[in-house]
């Protein structure tokens, strides 16, 4: 089964700033472990909302709105998709990530993951045998 683990913006991360060197080195490395593993399919962080753009339709418009926008906690920072086998491992996998920045930022570091299976698609494409 497949999980999207999407970590949350932060202050510091929508002010565009060089990350952490050391929490960037300890995420590389639970990232090697799990590419070592076979269970990272993929994964990024992302730049500031600033240097984004939102496609919002309504009322049969559609609108461009650009970045930056308002509220960080509710921001992607960053994501990796991992082959599980299940939500547990997902969940005990995300503590241990948000437990590195934790123990490198110290006690002031507030953040969040989030934790998302994917959608299965359907036995034979959806087609009927």
């Amino acid at each position: 089964m497949q999980f999207m683990m999407i970590v949350k913006s932060t202050k510091e991360s929508e002010a565009g700033g060089a990350p952490n060197p050391k929490l960037m080195a300890a995420v590389a490395k639970m990232a090697e472990e799990a590419n070592r593993r076979g269970v990272m399919v993929g994964g990024g962080g992302l730049q500031p909302s600033s240097q984004g753009a939102r496609i919002r339709v309504g009322g049969g418009k559609t609108a461009v709105i650009d970045g930056p926008f308002a509220e960080t906690k509710e921001l992607v920072g960053g994501y990796a998709i991992f082959d599980l086998k299940s939500r547990e491992e997902a969940i005990q996998m995300g503590k241990e990530f948000m437990q590195v920045h934790a123990d490198i930022l110290g006690p002031s570091y507030e953040g969040e993951l989030e934790i998302r299976p994917l959608m299965e698609p359907p036995p034979n494409g959806g087609k009927s045998s």
